[in-house]
């Protein structure tokens, strides 16, 4: 009867368990707008479950017959748990817990150790201490026990108590239902030593059971672990308004202390002291402002007070502290428009309410400005072109200031010229004299005597004459070069080159125009031409015109002016024939 029994009831537990499990997923989808386990940890767990036990231990004894037999403890898939806690805090307190796994039959003639295929009876009563972590809607926790095993026993003998030990763990998740109060333990799992011992054989003999228990059901929870009220302290002051010098009394008044506890106060604040329930501020050499006064009080064992929040609480107070009365001042420079290195004149008016002495000060963002009286002269040397900002400040024996600001304006110097350029002269062309296309002729020589015109005209400039050469004159050159490379006296015709030099010869020689003056180069427009450039101080013909060589005057000389050889008469008269 009671195996019916008990496994009705373990079977039960186990059929609410499954059936809480769609609960428990859905209660971790959508959590409760309730605070959580942690916030406020239970007094109480009551706990109740199905429990299923794997024993590994083996008892030796005799039949009737005499002959020795040795049984072995099986597994019980049929049991219950039962467990009581009382916690001293949020993490530690006792356990006792009770626990029965289905009992085998036992009669005069066979032993009751695996007497119902793989169950065996087992029953303990236990108690020791349980440490929990409670954290969100999880509490893990460990435990361990001291245990009373009722174990049943071999032939002949009737069940046995003997000592055990129970140690491990397991995990309870927090669901809202009951307000709280009802939790799933999903798993506990422990390791149980348990030994019995029935006397000597016959019969008689002992067990020693090394035993994994695996269990799993609900938790009802009863009160609440939670901090006692806070301490709670208000601050006022006395006046909250004062000038500088004026005393101040701070009162702090302490509520929800415990008797028993220590009481300690702290302040902090400018010119603040105290050390117990009133504070006084030291306000002369206080500016004018707002001031707060902070009182803090502690309560706890001596030497310990506030190691815990509820102990300590804190309060402010505001203090204003207004000043006398600035002085005034107004602000103007004369003239407010100046030239780099020009002065102007400043000039403030200070007005004390109380009329007391007043000393006046300058100072600009740019420039200087000399005086300490209700003029001041403004010096623009050193300071930047623009808008400059003048501050007067005036102050009164009572440290009390006041200032003003005005404006003047140092006007920019004229832009400087532009640098000059390189300018285009004319140009020659060499085609013409298809016989002699280097020699300068006359309608070159026109063009030449410009150039010379203007650099007579311009002492400081120079000019640069570029000759240029077409694509078969270089060809030309190229092939000469190649040519020379293995004969030493033949000559290699350089046509831009030449005609640049020719062209400044020209300039030298007819015209009179200081060499130093003029520079030969060549140029990568293709054609028999040569242009002729001014060059101004301060150009710069490299940037101005680009492209160009300068000409190796060294090793290209100037060709003379000569004119074409007459013509063979006895040729001429075959000719006129």
């Amino acid at each position: 009867m009671q195996t019916r029994i008990l496994k009705f009831v373990c079977r039960i537990f186990a059929l609410v368990f499954v059936g809480l499990l769609p609960a428990i997923l859905s209660a971790q989808a959508a959590p409760s707008a309730k605070k959580a386990s942690n916030d406020s940890p239970s007094k109480w767990d009551i706990f109740a479950g199905y429990s299923y036990l794997a024993p590994k231990g083996k008892v030796t004894t005799t039949d009737p017959n005499g002959t020795s037999v040795t049984a072995s403890y099986d597994a019980v898939n049929v049991g219950g748990l039962f467990s009581g806690a009382y916690f001293f805090n949020r993490n530690i307190g006792i356990q006792a817990e009770f626990a029965e796994h289905e009992w085998g039959v036992q009669n005069s003639y066979t032993t009751s150790v695996g007497s119902e295929g793989d169950d065996d009876g087992f029953m303990t009563i236990a108690g020791g201490i349980i440490v929990r972590f409670p954290y969100g809607n999880i509490t893990p926790f460990v435990h361990g026990l001291v245990n009373a095993a009722l174990i049943n026993g071999p032939y002949f003998e009737p069940n046995k108590w003997g000592p055990g030990a129970t140690l491990g763990g397991g995990m309870d998740y927090e669901t809202p239902w009951l307000n709280h109060h009802l939790a799933i333990r999903l798993f506990q799992a422990d390791y149980e030593y348990m030994h019995a011992n029935w006397g000597a054989v016959p019969y008689g003999g002992s067990a020693s059971i090394n035993a994994v228990r695996l269990s799993a059901g609900v938790v009802f929870h009863g009160g609440s672990i939670a901090p006692p009220p806070p301490v709670t302290l208000a601050c006022s002051a006395n006046p909250e308004t004062i000038y500088p010098g004026d005393p101040v009394m701070v009162t702090a008044t302490a509520g929800g202390l415990n008797p028993k506890d220590h009481v300690v106060y702290s302040w902090s604040g400018a010119g603040v002291t105290g050390s117990d329930a009133t504070a006084k501020v030291d306000t002369a050499s206080l500016a004018p402002g707002e001031y707060t006064v902070t009182g803090t009080v502690k309560e706890g064992k001596p030497g310990k007070e506030g190691l815990k929040p509820w102990e300590t609480a804190t309060c402010t107070a505001g203090i204003t502290v207004k000043a006398f009365e600035p002085p005034t001042i107004s602000c103007s420079a004369s003239p407010d428009t100046i030239k780099p290195g020009d002065t102007a004149t400043v000039t403030s008016v200070g007005v004390s309410p109380q009329n007391r002495p007043l000393t006046y000060s300058y100072t600009a963002t740019a420039g200087t400005v000399t005086g300490t009286g209700t003029t001041a002269e403004y010096s623009s040397a050193g300071a930047p072109t623009g808008a400059v900002g003048i501050t007067c400040n005036v102050s009164d024996d009572k440290d009390h200031t006041a200032s003003a600001n005005t404006t003047l304006t140092i006007l920019a110097p004229p832009p400087p010229p532009p640098a000059p350029k390189t300018q285009a002269l004319c140009s020659i062309s060499f085609s013409t004299d298809t016989k002699r296309p280097l020699r300068v002729d006359n309608e070159a020589k026109a063009c030449l005597d410009q150039v010379a015109l203007d650099l007579k005209q311009q002492a400081d400039a120079k000019a640069v004459v570029v000759g240029e050469q077409t694509a078969d004159e270089a060809a030309k050159t190229a092939k000469e070069q190649k040519y020379a490379e293995h004969h030493k006296h033949a000559t290699v015709d350089q046509f831009a080159a030449q005609r640049a030099v020719n062209a400044k010869d020209y300039l030298v020689t007819e015209q009179g125009i200081d060499a130093s003056r003029i520079s030969a180069a060549t140029g990568t427009t293709e054609g028999q031409t040569e242009e002729n450039y001014l060059v101004p101080t301060g150009a710069t013909f490299s940037s101005d015109v680009t492209g160009t060589t300068p000409v190796d005057e060294t090793a290209v000389k100037p060709q003379m002016r000569k004119p074409l050889a007459e013509r063979h008469p006895k040729k001429k008269a075959a000719a006129a024939q």
